[in-house]
């Protein structure tokens, strides 16, 4: 059985040199997007660490205000690589 995906028609030459130079700028955009995240790697560091403290001693709200704060046994162990951001 043929399927849409079996068959495309042939790009131009205009079409293709198209096609390749917004896959460049796409890149580039990328690798910006990805060393504006790891230059806010220390700041992320921090910010992880407030939240955790804060959850642990003034809590975060479960239902209205209702308040429940997390043991420290509850908090999970920072895992041994790097911190991934998605996007």
């Amino acid at each position: 059985m043929k399927t849409v995906q079996d068959s495309a028609p042939e790009l131009s030459a205009a079409q293709q040199e198209w096609l390749q130079t917004n896959l460049v700028k796409q890149q580039d955009r990328h690798a910006g997007i990805v060393a504006d995240m790891e230059a806010l790697s220390e700041q992320r560091e921090e910010w992880i660490e407030q939240f955790l403290h804060r959850i642990q001693e003034r809590g975060f709200n479960y239902n209205c205000d209702m308040l429940r704060t997390i043991p420290a046994d509850e908090i999970p162990a920072q895992p041994d690589r790097p911190f991934k951001v998605v996007f």
